[in-house]
């Protein structure tokens, strides 16, 4: 009887481990097909620290680009919000201020995002 529970033991092991290595097989073929990474805007450079370093800097863009698109939404929404008040009360000076400041701080923010981009 111990022999039979042996048997059916050691062939449910060795089928897990046969499924195991055909589920592996299918994924190394689809991954062959995958496209390579690519290279940072600055190149690869020498060695794996220069490397990272190029990609980082291309986040470090990437940051100051997001910055600027989310500055630029919160004065779109803003104005949007005091076009509506303005339009209701009659008070467009608000609505002004609220352009006028919006659109300085957007170009202050692009100014500085690009003054980072050339410091990192």
């Amino acid at each position: 009887m111990t022999t039979v529970r042996s048997l059916c033991s050691r062939v449910r092991t060795r089928g897990l481990a046969m499924m195991a290595a055909a589920g592996l097989v299918p994924a190394q073929a689809m991954a062959q097909g995958l496209p390579t990474m690519e290279a940072p805007s600055r190149g690869e450079g020498d060695g794996l620290l220069t490397t990272l370093q190029n990609y980082l800097y291309d986040f470090g863009a990437l940051g100051g680009l997001i910055l600027a698109t989310v500055a630029f939404l919160i004065v779109a929404i803003a104005a949007i919000a005091t076009f509506n008040e303005a339009r209701v009360r009659g008070e467009w000076s608000k609505f002004g201020v609220v352009v006028v400041v919006g659109v300085v701080l957007i170009v202050a923010i692009i100014w500085l995002a690009t003054k980072a981009a050339e410091i990192l």
